[in-house]
């Protein structure tokens, strides 16, 4: 058993990942501020390229963060004012803020009891004449079902963003996430799988005009990537647009990391393989990716009886886990205008009130997360 005094096990180690890729950062960080260029250039026209071409995508635009990518892309897509875009409850703030300040209204569907990402069935029967957009979660790592929610909202001419924050990499039939359907949208927050040393986003779409609608909102109404200043000094302005770009310091550092991000994927996917085998048999029960789908684990995350009980307990062996989108957005108070109780999305409310996040990142032992597991399954049998 995990010796508190001896050892906290975080969730997260961005220090290690760092000290494993000091020299290449340090020599990207370096020359940037030899450079003297910090907003728009050649390093984040690069990141652009190389990040949409990883996802499959013709197109790449840099923006401030992940709400950023979602707002402008639904704006790009024209919603607005008198729109719905349907979405889910678990999922952060984020994600329905994007929506509400477009001044389109978001409607909450329930969850898949397995994957925890949007039922489609629930998102098909929500469809109305004022329905815009769905934006799909990719929840924890995993994509969502796109195979069946893309077809279905075209045949609608519904569009389709993913919110694909946390599943950078995250495949589906051999497909990577972002370049499935309309709009993809990501964050580089710094504990997502591809990470920044602060704020940062990317919109990705196979869609010219969406992505030239993107880079003009998100730069203040310039309409391409190079500066549209004239001989004369003057500037061509083709819209009131928002203050909304990655800079060059977070692309240079992006561009390090997207050479290592599939090597990481790899490190939490057999990991994750660990949790698995360690949790068969057990009351423990994680999430099991459907046969076409390639999960990611941003996070590891298990469902278990008494789960507040089960927490403190771990925290006492000094394991450290999170709880992430608890209580779902529709139970929030910023929400409460909405008028939805307990029982509206009745799979989302149960998940909230069984789900773990256990540690797990690309440099954590493997001894250590048998010894989570092992602490974990205690944990549930002393509460049951």
């Amino acid at each position: 058993m995990i010796a508190p005094a001896a050892m906290r096990i975080e969730s997260h180690d961005l220090k290690a990942q760092y000290l494993a890729l000091k020299a290449e950062v340090d020599e990207a960080i370096t020359a940037v501020l030899r450079a003297g260029e910090f907003e728009r250039g050649e390093e984040l026209w690069r990141f652009e390229e190389e990040a949409a071409a990883y996802c499959g995508a013709a197109h790449g635009v840099g923006v401030g963060s992940g709400e950023a990518a979602l707002f402008l892309a639904l704006r790009a897509l024209q919603v607005g004012p008198g729109d719905e875009v349907v979405t889910v409850p678990n999922t952060d703030i984020s994600t329905v803020a994007a929506i509400s300040h477009t001044g389109a209204s978001p409607v909450f569907v329930d969850v898949d009891e397995q994957t925890h990402c949007i039922d489609v069935a629930a998102a098909e029967a929500a469809l109305t004449s004022r329905t815009k957009a769905i934006v799909a979660v990719h929840l924890y790592g995993l994509p969502a079902d796109l195979g069946r929610l893309v077809p279905a909202a075209r045949a609608r001419g519904v569009a389709v963003v993913e919110d694909a924050a946390l599943a950078w990499g995250g495949e589906l039939d051999g497909r990577r996430v972002g370049g499935i359907g309309d709009v993809g949208c990501f964050s580089f927050a710094p504990h997502k799988i591809l990470g920044a040393y602060g704020d940062g986003g990317l919109v990705v779409t196979q869609n010219a005009d969406v992505a030239r609608a993107v880079r003009l909102l998100g730069g203040y109404g310039e309409p391409f990537r190079e500066s549209m200043q004239g001989p004369d000094g003057t500037f061509t302005l083709l819209a009131e647009g928002y203050h909304s770009h990655l800079d060059l310091l977070q692309a240079a550092v992006l561009r390090v990391k997207l050479r290592h991000v599939d090597r990481w994927i790899e490190a939490r996917r057999r990991l994750a393989s660990v949790y698995d085998e360690a949790f068969a048999g057990t009351p423990v029960r994680p999430s099991v990716p459907p046969s076409d789908a390639t999960h990611v684990y941003r996070s590891y995350v298990v469902r278990v009886p008494e789960r507040d009980r089960v927490r403190a307990l771990l925290a006492e062996q000094g394991v450290e886990t999170l709880l992430l989108y608890i209580p779902p957005l529709h139970l929030q108070p910023v929400y409460e205008s909405l008028e939805l109780r307990r029982g509206s999305f009745p799979v989302a409310e149960r998940l909230a009130d069984e789900l773990l996040c256990l540690p797990l990142y690309p440099e954590l032992p493997d001894d250590i997360v048998r010894e989570v597991a092992a602490a974990t399954i205690d944990a549930v049998e002393r509460v049951s």
